[in-house]
């Protein structure tokens, strides 16, 4: 099995591709803490690495984010607990859904329209394009003209992220969607 790494705009993380899928019909799942990885065999053994503090689980690919330590030290005992991972067979998660994926949304009924055409735009234009970068940004909420993102994996303490969310996410929603007067994350 060869793990083809990946940088991110986020020097704290990097990005993982097995050359397999990761995650079958789930989009992707974030785990924040090792309390978090519990329904996950791949996220709890990439937890039990000392100096990993976050680990992302995309449709094809696995954003693991540092605290201390170097990556030329972390990267080996990841790489293995990745491959390990695969050549045991264990599912990558006991099939419980992502804590974050539509939980909590908020927007006013009449909004209705307005907030499935910004999520139609993330899900078509912004989502692809990030996780290219390892990580990923969902609607949480929109009022009174502000939407509210959450940024996960890579994107998730990303130096650049304000940038994508200001000049990136910003523009293009305020471009299909006059409405909408900012971006802010959650």
């Amino acid at each position: 099995m060869f793990i083809q790494t990946e940088a991110t705009p986020n020097p704290a993380t990097l990005k993982f591709l097995p050359g397999r899928a990761v995650l079958g019909e789930v989009d992707a799942i974030e785990f924040r803490d090792r309390a978090e990885s519990e329904g996950s065999p791949l996220a709890a053994r990439l937890f039990e690495i000392d100096g990993v503090t976050g680990v992302f689980l995309g449709s094809d690919f696995i954003s693991v984010t540092k605290g201390e330590g170097e990556w030329q030290h972390l990267k080996p005992a990841i790489l293995g607990a990745i491959m390990e991972h695969y050549l045991s067979g264990d599912a990558m998660t006991d099939g419980a859904p992502d804590q974050y994926d539509g939980v909590n949304e908020f927007f006013a009924p009449e909004d209705e329209g307005t907030v499935q055409t910004i999520k139609e735009l993330l899900d078509t234009r912004v989502r692809p394009a990030v996780a290219q970068d390892g990580g990923d940004i969902t609607f949480q909420g929109y009022r009174d003209g502000v939407v509210f993102l959450h940024m996960r994996g890579a994107c998730s303490g990303c130096p650049s992220s304000t940038a994508t969310l200001r000049h990136g996410i910003e523009n293009l929603l305020r471009h299909f969607i006059p409405e909408v007067q900012e971006v802010r994350p959650i």
